[in-house]
């Protein structure tokens, strides 16, 4: 291996393509194709493809009548997948100064959030597996079903603690704070 094949991964996170230089079809390409693998993976459509339209762009932020000139939607099509997104905490809202217009915006660890949020609703799933448990009695049929599935979410959720402890320090390392 070449210093220059060494050099290249860490050159990757800090390029910055002049937008000038971006192919709009090569961006519609990349956003309608990672808004499917989005909808593989069980996000709606329509969201989808707002997400990634926001992860493309270069400052992560567009109004809603820039995404739906953008993905050629309607404006209650961009209002129902922003709602949408927002609940899941996948964006967050901004006022433009001085307008009354609203900027949806991702944000460069928006995956790590998303997870992390996620890490809240497995605590509320073990609590509530804990509940059936207890109620339907640990040696019933339904009661052991309940327990392994609690035991599932204990176990995901301790590596899941472990790995964001783990990617902090990584994403510090490679970007900084």
């Amino acid at each position: 291996m070449t210093d220059d094949t060494k050099a290249a991964p860490d050159a990757i996170p800090n390029a910055t393509p002049d937008a000038a230089e971006r192919d709009p079809e090569g961006v519609s390409r990349f956003v309608e194709h990672f808004a499917a693998q989005l909808v593989e993976a069980g996000l709606p459509r329509m969201p989808a493809r707002v997400f990634a339209a926001l992860l493309a762009s270069d400052d992560g932020a567009l109004t809603s009548a820039e995404l739906g000139e953008q993905l050629q939607i309607s404006p209650a099509a961009v209002s129902g997948a922003v709602r949408y997104l927002a609940q899941v905490h996948m964006l967050s809202r901004e006022r433009e100064p001085g307008s009354r217009r609203e900027r949806y915006r991702v944000h460069s660890d928006q995956w790590y959030q998303a997870l992390t949020n996620r890490e809240a609703i497995i605590k509320r799933w073990e609590d509530a597996m804990r509940e059936g448990v207890a109620s339907l009695g640990a040696e019933t049929p339904a009661g052991r079903r309940l327990a392994e599935t609690l035991a599932f979410f204990e176990f995901v959720g301790q590596d899941i603690a472990e790995m964001m402890e783990r990617w902090r320090v990584h994403r510090e390392k490679l970007y900084g704070e």
